[in-house]
């Protein structure tokens, strides 16, 4: 298998002077009436031309000599190459991809939108040239194909998948590694460095998103009422103890029980509780 090597081409201002030299010998030529030189300079001169090239900063350019790779110019600069040479601009910039969000279902088959932003850049230009077919047609789909995976191999929160350790809206850093490990594996056939993967925008589709609000709040009220009631069952413990220790009163089980049931109303009511004095005897 091919791979990308690099090239030194002559020095494209040696050509120019060069080109020019022959620009004045077709003059002359056509001046002294010695047509034969004037003509033949004339067709070097045009076929001298043909074979400049510029290469900007962070590009580079594939030469193809009659179907067969003769090398690529990463060097910036002016250059002269042969002029029966294909030559093919190819950017090395890192270039961005923001997706628009797309619908997927997750592991347990829930409908949600998902978007990502990838930052790539060419690292080898004969594959990315000669093994497929639009390099850059080939990183979106490649790149949409490997999000669609990832989305189907994890749940977009535990409140179903119990036992899943992680989830997609709350993986992070772990979900955007292995979305990056997966785009990698899927470009490297196109000489393409991944250099980020993250995803940016997840969210319930819209014919579930009311639905799955509604289970979110259902499920952290049910959380923070799970929390509440530890609480409250532990300060009510640490009330009956420090009466008991302290010999501030004596409860039989009825009064305990009574003392437990107030405490409890207190402590887990959703409103301020309105204390009733009693003026009288504790057994008025």
């Amino acid at each position: 298998m091919k791979k990308e090597f690099s090239v030194k081409p002559v020095s494209g201002y040696f050509a120019l002077l060069m080109a020019f030299l022959m620009l004045c010998g077709s003059i002359a030529g056509f001046a002294f009436e010695i047509i034969w030189l004037g003509v033949t300079l004339m067709l070097l001169l045009i076929f001298t031309m043909i074979g400049f090239t510029v290469v900007n900063p962070n590009g580079s350019c594939v030469m193809v000599l009659f179907g067969a790779y003769k090398g690529t110019i990463r060097e910036n600069g002016f250059f002269w190459v042969n002029p029966f040479y294909v030559k093919r601009k190819i950017s090395l910039r890192a270039r961005n991809f923001d997706s628009e969000p797309i619908k997927v279902n997750d592991k347990v088959g829930n409908p949600i939108k998902i978007g990502f932003v990838l930052v790539w850049r060419v690292l080898d230009t004969y594959k990315a040239v000669f093994d497929v077919d639009d390099y850059q047609h080939f990183v979106l789909v490649q790149s949409d194909a490997a999000l669609r995976k990832l989305a189907g191999l994890y749940p977009y929160d535990n409140f179903e998948d119990h036992e899943a350790e992680i989830a997609l809206r709350s993986g992070g850093e772990e979900i955007n590694e292995e979305l990056e490990k997966e785009i990698r594996e899927r470009l490297v056939i196109a000489g393409i460095e991944v250099i980020e993967a993250r995803i940016n925008y997840i969210a319930y589709a819209e014919e579930i998103a009311n639905a799955m609000l509604r289970r979110q709040q259902a499920t952290a009220v049910v959380s923070a009422r799970f929390k509440i009631v530890e609480g409250a069952v532990s300060m009510v413990q640490m009330a009956l103890e420090q009466l008991s220790d302290k010999n501030i009163v004596e409860l039989d089980e009825e009064k305990k029980a009574a003392m437990v049931s107030n405490l409890m109303v207190v402590l887990c009511g959703d409103k301020d509780a309105t204390p009733v004095v009693n003026a009288g005897t504790l057994h008025a």
